[in-house]
């Protein structure tokens, strides 16, 4: 890919946009940019979280929330690791639901493990005796 020789912009006819080389589903940026936006809104404080995320520059992540490009593999790992709702949509589009299922299932067992604690907790004489 060879830059522009003035400008800001990279070429559209090549790059993570969904409608060069780099994307197989031309679905898969607007997908992520939907995810984003459900698991953050689209403000600022959503966008700089993002960034410190993934380590993206600001500008690069305004492009993810908008659908205009998606973002390279390293950065996606990035936003799986830090927002389930990235995470769903990425297993959705691979065709693994089941494995979403899989991880809401063993969050609500442990929030059932914890309520169950606290509830042993309220019968106790002394809250942070670890016998009752």
């Amino acid at each position: 890919m060879s830059f522009p020789k003035k400008g800001k912009f990279f070429p559209k006819e090549n790059g993570y946009n969904g409608k060069g080389g780099h994307q197989t589903n031309g679905s898969f940026v607007e997908e992520i940019a939907s995810a984003l936006k459900r698991s953050l809104g689209d403000s600022r404080a959503g966008v700089k979280t993002v960034a410190g995320w993934t380590g993206a520059n600001e500008k690069t992540v305004k492009n993810w929330f908008s659908g205009t490009y998606g973002p390279s593999g390293v950065h996606l790992i990035a936003l799986v690791q830090h927002s389930d709702e990235v995470l769903g949509t990425f297993l959705a589009m691979a065709g693994r639901e089941d494995l979403m299922v899989a991880i809401k299932l063993a969050g609500a067992e442990d929030a059932i493990t914890d309520l169950l604690d606290a509830v042993r907790r309220l019968g106790c004489a002394d809250p942070n005796d670890k016998v009752c």
